[in-house]
């Protein structure tokens, strides 16, 4: 900017700071000074008067806008050139303390070089973790049924036997569940402490992926059943367990297994508590004492509920017609 172009500087900004509505006031200021005391306005058409306008404010705007790239190319090459100079001189300590000289550094440069190298090793880790030795044979494993009471559950023959939670436990990983939700633990085979940015845990409505970043995931399939994802939730216990909580949409059925890949568990031995059921309201407890019933009922050869049922009504006919013959009615 020239000198000449800025000599009404001064008696521009104190006639602007006396306009309290800012630019377009003093715009107003102006064009009312050009109306009652010159013949802007009328000495010329409007046309003229508009381009001339026009013509003004595009030059000093396209001047503003080369000026203001002008300055954001300034700034972001010194910006540059500091953060060049900032990495060089890091590198340069950094080289000076690898080479066991002696060297003056700021706690905050001192931070960053501990966080830098312990970020190196937690990744050498993460990146070694699938190659952990598997965990020892336990004896807590659910294991096949090999023998039954009678021929109603020979079906059963060669499924796992549920936990005492009414899952299963698997090499990797084990779950529990109630008519309500499934309760999942995996705990991971490493050596250091594990922080959840570390993991992957994806719920679905009918899918669940859970693992370690890179890694092989440890569970990656379809649920046997689908849940509400909203309600269900996960946390990363003792730094190195990861706890699912699942919540059924259908509270009526036992899941078999976890995920469709995984072996199937014997729903007919599970044995749900008592207090378990006291949590239902009146309704679905009735309709699930009902489907217990049936399904005891069902294995020892006997009538549901429903049979029973048919059966009374059968009973009751005959009594009011006994003059009718029954001995050729069957009851399916």
């Amino acid at each position: 900017m020239s000198a000449e172009e800025g000599k009404f500087d001064n008696i521009l900004l104190a006639v602007a700071e006396k306009h309290r509505g800012g630019v377009p006031e003093f715009l107003g200021t102006l064009a009312s000074f050009l109306r009652r005391k010159t013949d802007f306005f009328t000495g010329a058409q409007q046309a003229e008067w508009e381009k001339l306008l026009l013509d003004v404010f595009k030059k000093e705007s396209k001047l503003a806008m080369n000026e203001h790239s002008e300055k954001m190319k300034t700034r972001e090459a010194a910006q540059k050139q500091k953060e060049e100079k900032e990495r060089a001189e890091r590198e340069a300590r950094k080289k000076e303390i690898d080479d066991n000289k002696i060297c003056d550094i700021t706690d905050e440069e001192a931070a960053a070089i501990i966080k830098e190298e312990e970020n190196k090793k937690r990744q050498q880790l993460l990146d070694g973790a699938g190659a952990e030795p598997t965990a020892p044979i336990r004896d807590d494993l659910s294991k096949p049924i090999e023998e039954v009471d009678n021929d109603t559950e020979k079906s059963e023959l060669g499924k796992l036997m549920p936990n005492l939670g009414n899952g299963c436990t698997l090499d990797k990983y084990n779950w529990t569940q109630t008519l309500q939700e499934v309760e999942l633990k995996i705990p991971f085979n490493v050596s250091f402490a594990l922080r959840a940015r570390d993991l992957v845990v994806n719920i679905g409505k009918k899918t669940l992926k859970v693992g370690i970043k890179g890694q092989e995931p440890i569970i990656d399939g379809e649920l046997c059943a689908e849940v509400k994802q909203e309600e269900s939730v996960w946390v990363l216990q003792d730094s190195k367990t990861v706890m699912i909580t699942l919540d059924k949409i259908n509270k009526m059925n036992w899941w078999s297994r976890l995920v469709t890949t995984d072996p199937e568990i014997s729903t007919r031995k599970i044995n749900p508590e008592s207090s378990k059921l006291s949590d239902l309201d009146g309704e679905t407890r009735s309709m699930v004492e009902k489907m217990m019933f049936d399904q005891r009922q069902k294995e020892m050869g006997l009538p549901t509920s429903e049979d029973r049922k048919k059966q009374d009504i059968l009973e009751k006919f005959k009594q009011q017609h006994p003059e009718m013959d029954f001995s050729k009615c069957k009851f399916n």
